[in-house]
């Protein structure tokens, strides 16, 4: 249940950073990517039904997870979703913590290790999974370790803890976020069995040439064969026209758009100007088709946001991108958005 106060927080307090009243998005992450935390079902392969049916190891994970708010109760977990190779859970600090929410993360962390190591000692010894994780697992928080005094300080540090990569925090700043957090975090068992069922259209085809440029792409690339194709690209001179009181020409461009895609024609557009992801939101809603040039390529675990997976998922889109994945990049140049508005009148043109 959401709190009712959620649209008033003062989000991330000055001063209290990382210890005041705010909302967290954590995800803790088996790093070799096995799916050790459960099992993905999709009953009758529809992916609105899909689940993850959780492992010994991801029951104990949740324990660890649900105990959270038992040694901080400033903490309430809003929100949680465990994959067969991550946990998602979303945390709601209700007042000013003494520590840090990194220092509770830590502590989650720390739990995690003893069952993960739990899990790696099971695995070696044969041992009963159930019983091992039941008599093993602490909460987080705590710093007892039955199983390091089980066995001993020098066979249990060779243990391979699984979870040796800390927990990812992203701290959620702007109104609206959390509604758009807590529906990501709830659909991620849809969207991998999207994925499974859908291979071709989810994962990154590379060696995509066109108008003698080379692209990774991931979606329909079947778009690239339609016959007539228009770039989404509202001149600043439009929306300087707007701003002074005569928005006209900006109405009738965005319109001829829209228009256009509705007669057949694929948009071609990196969608930058908020008046072009206003085009590309009505292409969305009505299931038109498009190209998306996108500033960054595709990294191993790549996933489109919501809105843009679903139209993957309906054949509708194709994203493309000539550039190497940068997993540092934050943000757009100004070059690139020239670039890749050169790239779509090329597109286009072919």
């Amino acid at each position: 249940m959401l709190p009712q106060d959620h649209e008033q927080w003062h989000w991330q307090e000055p001063g209290k950073a990382w210890k005041g009243v705010g909302i967290y998005h954590v995800t803790l992450t088996v790093p070799t990517r096995e799916p050790l935390l459960g099992k993905l079902i999709i009953p009758e392969d529809d992916p609105i039904q899909a689940y993850v049916k959780a492992s010994h190891l991801g029951l104990a994970l949740l324990d660890c997870l649900k105990s959270v708010p038992a040694y901080h109760p400033e903490i309430q977990v809003l929100q949680y979703c465990l994959m067969p190779d991550h946990l998602h859970a979303i945390w709601y600090v209700r007042q000013t913590m003494d520590t840090s929410i990194r220092y509770v993360a830590q502590g989650f962390m720390r739990a995690a290790k003893k069952i993960g190591r739990a899990y790696s000692y099971i695995r070696l010894s044969d041992g009963t999974m159930n019983e091992i994780l039941l008599s093993s697992v602490v909460s987080a928080g705590s710093r007892e370790d039955p199983l390091r005094e089980r066995i001993g300080e020098e066979a249990y540090k060779h243990l391979t803890p699984i979870f040796n990569e800390h927990p990812f925090i992203r701290p959620l700043s702007r109104r609206g976020q959390l509604q758009t957090m807590i529906r990501y975090v709830q659909m991620n068992p849809q969207r991998l069995a999207t994925k499974h069922l859908m291979p071709d259209y989810f994962r990154v085809q590379d060696h995509i040439e066109i108008a003698g440029r080379i692209y990774s792409g991931v979606g329909n690339a079947d778009l690239l064969q339609r016959a007539r194709y228009m770039p989404v690209h509202v001149r600043s001179t439009m929306i300087d026209e707007a701003e002074h009181g005569d928005d006209k020409r900006l109405r009738d461009y965005m319109n001829s758009c829209v228009l256009a895609a509705r007669q057949g024609a694929v948009m071609v557009s990196p969608f930058i100007s908020k008046q072009e992801q206003a085009v590309m939101e009505v292409l969305l809603k009505e299931g038109l088709s498009f190209i998306y040039l996108a500033d960054n390529g595709f990294g191993e675990y790549y996933k489109p946001s919501d809105g843009i997976f679903e139209a993957v998922a309906n054949k509708q889109v194709l994203i493309l991108s000539p550039w190497e994945y940068d997993p540092k990049k934050k943000g757009v140049t100004r070059a690139e958005c020239v670039a890749m508005n050169k790239m779509a009148e090329e597109i286009c043109s072919f």
